[in-house]
């Protein structure tokens, strides 16, 4: 990779300028520069800015775009919250090396559909905080990417309590996932979230509405609701699964979820 120009902005707005530039490209915290253009004209420095910090408050957790894995893994609240689920996720992502560098706001700007993050983020209703275009949902973003290059300061995570259940299936502990599911309940109402299929973390929302309709699960009802993911969800095959297993792995991976958030006794 080559990059023509580093510049490490003093305030935002000239951080939004820079962007503007053809070819210019955020750093973030440089764990894929890889996956960016061979050349870039401007490399954007965010570490001036003040977005790597982790403020907590009796209804959100908002989580700066500059905060590392390892931040988030390590911090005693968020690490904890819902059953762990982010911290489950974030310790299957190669090594602690790695966790000290790559930061949120790359891997969620990214719309990598190999994070092992985005699963367990979208499935807790992750909301995002850009400079220009203002708050909108995770989910929406990995539908569809902002129109104009803009640059992701915040995420932010509504406190609700429930359970939460995170997996992921890899060749190697240190590969990228073939495919990982993550799902919570909030008093009744299920999140099924399922992510690197190979593309980006997508809710399963027809299995979602099926078990919130119904207010008795049962091993019956959950194995439905599984078939229900695989038939609604789009799989491809890529050097690490093909679609047909990872269509497979997926009604596992869900049935199990299901049942490891809707029974109280299991552990």
């Amino acid at each position: 990779m080559k990059i023509k120009t580093y510049t490490m902005p003093t305030d935002l707005e000239e951080a939004y300028q820079l962007l503007q530039e053809k070819d210019a490209g955020i750093i973030a915290g440089g764990a894929w520069l890889k996956l960016l253009p061979k050349t870039l004209t401007q490399g954007i420095d965010l570490s001036g800015l003040k977005l790597d910090t982790i403020n907590e408050t009796e209804e959100n957790y908002t989580i700066g775009s500059m905060v590392t894995l390892r931040q988030i893994e390590t911090h005693t609240s968020l690490g904890t919250y819902m059953d762990g689920v982010l911290q489950e996720a974030i310790s299957h992502i190669m090594g602690v090396p790695i966790r000290n560098i790559a930061t949120i706001g790359g891997t969620v700007a990214g719309r990598f559909g190999f994070s092992d993050l985005l699963t367990p983020l979208l499935a807790l209703k992750a909301n995002l905080v850009f400079y220009k275009k203002g708050q909108v949902t995770l989910e929406s973003y990995l539908k569809e990417a902002l129109k104009e290059k803009d640059i992701l300061l915040q995420i932010i995570i509504k406190k609700e309590y429930g359970k939460a259940h995170y997996t992921t299936v890899k060749k190697t502990a240190n590969d990228f996932p073939i495919l990982n599911v993550s799902i919570t309940k909030i008093g009744t109402h299920f999140r099924v979230a399922v992510g690197a299929r190979p593309s980006a973390a997508v809710l399963a929302t027809k299995t979602m509405a099926y078990l919130n309709e119904n207010k008795t699960l049962s091993d019956d009802i959950i194995e439905k609701a599984a078939k229900i993911a695989v038939e609604e969800i789009s799989f491809g095959s890529n050097a690490r699964g093909s679609k047909a297993y990872r269509t497979q792995l997926c009604k596992v991976l869900v049935e199990r979820g299901i049942k490891e958030v809707a029974y109280e006794n299991t552990n």
